[in-house]
């Protein structure tokens, strides 16, 4: 019962995958969604099965109890930026046909001029893809009031773009990058129409920027206007490079999730959960490690769907 995650990952023979997924399976015929009260989506993020199809990716997470994708349309993800028109239909119908929901799109797109933008949320509207993440905007730290001005216009323009073909847009709150501590976005979404821009909050990342209090006051923020929500964990470490953040299992790391949770069922949010596995996970071979990310999926969400259900019963 003491063993860590990542002695778990490291010493799981091959098979056992194969019974993690039917258990995560037979819990979900009883259970369709996470919680009673729950009625959102518990997503798989694409990202963390690069090499599989869209039919391979659908019917492994499928298996382990997701009931949705959130599918990357990025350089290197499952579809293409430049082929999104093309693909992305394409990767929905598969994922579908499976019996998953595709309730959100990763871009990395950060204006609405982008050659890619139209395109791909079209594609997306005209599919029945409710949201969509853009990409991230940059402080160079040279001027961040122009800065912040700068990226607040472009986000604008992109998320028009997608209200004009029926996408709400969801800021992502990522540590370093315009937006993280919410407080310097917050004045541009506040201004922005609440049924079509809103957040997708990283409670990680909003830790990460503000460990002690300003986490809550985050989360409290977004709470009227969120849209989809990420769920990742990590902790602070020192090295003999100083201290620095490490990725973590969901429930090793420094995240409240009873807190988290309660405000999001207080507040009444029933969106995308997009659970992430960013803390490096074994595997000498490229099979090695996608069956142990299956095996770290599995947990995870077995973690957060009981997180899920404690606070929304």
């Amino acid at each position: 019962m003491g063993q860590s995650r990542r002695e778990f990952l490291t010493a799981a023979p091959a098979g056992l995958w194969a019974a993690a997924t039917i258990a995560g399976s037979s819990n979900t015929k009883n259970d369709p969604r996470a919680g009673g009260g729950f009625k959102g989506s518990v997503c798989f993020f694409s990202k963390h099965l690069p090499d599989t199809t869209w039919r391979e990716l659908a019917r492994r997470v499928k298996r382990m109890g997701f009931e949705g994708v959130d599918l990357t349309v990025r350089t290197g993800g499952h579809v293409v930026p430049e082929k999104g028109a093309e693909d992305l239909p394409r990767a929905v119908a598969a994922i579908r046909d499976e019996g998953l929901e595709v309730p959100m799109i990763t871009t990395e797109l950060v204006s609405a001029t982008h050659s890619t933008a139209s395109p791909i949320l079209s594609a997306a509207g005209k599919h029945g893809i409710p949201f969509f993440k853009p990409g991230y905007y940059k402080y160079s730290f040279v001027d961040v009031r122009k800065e912040l001005e700068r990226a607040g216009s472009d986000f604008r323009g992109l998320a028009e773009l997608g209200t004009r073909h029926g996408l709400q847009a969801g800021f992502h709150n990522h540590a370093a990058y315009v937006g993280a501590p919410v407080w310097d976005v917050a004045p541009i979404i506040e201004s922005m129409d609440p049924r079509w821009v809103g957040y997708y909050f990283d409670i990680r990342h909003a830790m990460a920027e503000g460990g002690g209090g300003a986490w809550k006051i985050a989360t409290h923020l977004v709470s009227r206007r969120l849209k989809m929500i990420a769920v990742k964990d990590f902790y602070w470490e020192k090295s003999p490079k100083g201290w620095g953040e490490r990725n973590c299992a969901l429930g090793e790391g420094m995240v409240d999730w009873k807190y988290f949770f309660s405000v999001l069922a207080s507040s009444g949010f029933h969106g995308p959960v997009s659970l992430h596995l960013e803390y490096d996970i074994p595997g000498n071979t490229a099979a090695a490690r996608q069956e142990n990310t299956m095996i770290a999926a599995q947990r995870d969400l077995e973690f957060l769907k009981a997180r899920i259900a404690e606070a929304y019963s």
